[in-house]
């Protein structure tokens, strides 16, 4: 058998732990958590400021950097109201469900190798299992059922709609961000997280499996619910979707567990696609100089943690830069797009090992290789594909109106402002007006 998919197949050594050491990675997890959304909020509000040539917070503490915390404050200390005819039991716990899901997904990804804690020989990971990666995909889901929960729960219309919403959304882009990971375990051999780090000793998977690396790069917008796919909360047409009714602390428990996602599917990218805790072939050169590793000890931890806040910072950038998507184009990106792509590469992956299971060929040759031609194919079926669509519809639809045609303002079941050369209908206010006034001069 190949030497690499046998390393592949281990699982990080947690034989030498005892309950203490458990207690300390959880409590660190758990720390490291808030403390990094209490950095996010404050490096998205200043990124964003400067994104958007405007002041971010400033007054709070130096550079405005107690700004979370006064936040944090205020939502403790702000009255907690409940909904006299809203299902008080899940109203109440489905912000729980949301923020212990979102805490619990960091229990089984690597932060770094074996270290030495207090004498004790042990990897710098809470838990490991030889399906890991269905672990982090079932507490996924299970975390988006407080979000349907929490709306539906209200018996409120806005926080309905947001409900329903968060529903059809996981179930789209749950499927594709599932598919792509589903070739990370066929490329890697295991489904176990440590595995699959190890796995990555040579090239990272995002060069090898890049078609999967796109989809999950999109599909984790969707999965928290960050522009352009924050179609749940919608503030412009649902105020706040399925948060509207909560307020204080079961608030605070929705708002944190949205950060906290943020940074597990951060995390979760880094370790199936950026090589994990492991040092890039830069750094790897660097340190070789001298004969260091950057692979061992307590650095890793360094790498880990920074590619987890380069995937943070793209979704903050892509919040400034990018509008929210309109409902009927966002389901049609999940199902016609990214599901039908990563079931192509899904096969492609599959054929790929079959063929290096019976042959010499090299394995990272044919995935680069395959990729390329994949991606450029894709690349010209958007391209005509959309032409031809557009086309279709500006010749054959019947919501298409020319500019010298009756002004719908429901042209083709969306509200939509009038085109050039077209004019509103006169208004029924205006008429009854202008009939009362005609009235009284008579």
């Amino acid at each position: 058998m190949n030497p690499s998919i046998l390393a592949a197949e281990q699982v990080a050594d947690f034989s030498e732990d005892t309950w203490w050491i458990w207690v300390i990675k959880a409590v660190f997890i758990i720390v490291y958590l808030i403390l990094s959304v209490l950095l996010a909020l404050w490096v998205e509000r200043r990124g964003l400021g400067l994104m958007q040539n405007r002041l971010g917070p400033n007054r709070v503490g130096p550079l405005g950097l107690f700004q979370a915390i006064s936040d944090a404050l205020k939502l403790i200390i702000k009255e907690d109201f409940w909904l006299k005819g809203a299902d008080k039991v899940i109203y109440f716990i489905s912000p729980v469900i949301a923020a212990a899901c979102a805490f619990i997904l960091m229990a089984v990804l690597p932060m770094g190798p074996q270290v030495s804690i207090f004498g004790i020989n042990t990897p710098l990971q809470l838990a490991d299992s030889p399906v890991a990666l269905i672990f982090l995909l079932a507490v996924a889901a299970l975390g988006e059922y407080g979000l349907v929960f929490g709306g539906w729960s209200t018996r409120s219309t806005l926080p309905l709609f947001g409900s329903v919403r968060s529903a059809t959304q996981m179930i789209s882009y749950e499927l594709a961000l599932g598919l792509s990971l589903v070739t990370v375990v066929l490329a890697s051999g295991t489904m176990s997280t440590s595995g699959i780090v190890e796995a990555q000793s040579g090239l990272w998977n995002c060069i090898t499996l890049f078609p999967a690396f796109c989809v999950y790069i999109v599909s984790m917008f969707g999965e928290t619910n960050r522009l352009p796919f924050d179609l749940p909360e919608a503030e412009g047409e649902l105020v706040a979707g399925h948060t509207t009714e909560y307020s204080s602390m079961k608030f605070a428990w929705y708002y944190l567990s949205e950060y906290i996602n943020m940074l597990n599917v951060s995390m979760i990218a880094t370790t199936m696609f950026l090589g994990g805790w492991r040092a890039g072939p830069i750094v790897t050169w660097i340190y070789s100089l001298w004969g260091g590793d950057p692979n061992t000890g307590w650095i890793p931890m360094l790498w880990f943690f920074g590619k987890t806040w380069v995937f943070m910072f793209i979704m903050i950038w892509t919040r400034a830069t990018l509008l929210r998507m309109r409902y009927d184009h966002f389901m049609k990106l999940g199902w016609k797009v990214l599901i039908p792509v990563s079931l192509g590469w899904l096969v492609c992956v599959t054929l790929i090992r079959g063929v290096t299971s019976f042959t010499d060929i090299s394995q990272r040759s044919l995935y680069i290789g395959i990729g390329v031609i994949f991606l450029v194919l894709i690349g010209i079926i958007w391209i005509f594909g959309d032409k031809d669509d557009k086309d279709e519809q500006s010749s054959e639809e019947p919501g298409f109106v020319r500019p010298e045609e009756e002004f719908d303002a429901m042209a083709g079941g969306f509200p939509v402002p009038p085109l050039p050369g077209q004019t509103l209908p006169p208004s029924p206010r205006a008429s009854r007006q202008q009939t009362m006034q005609e009235g009284e001069l008579v």
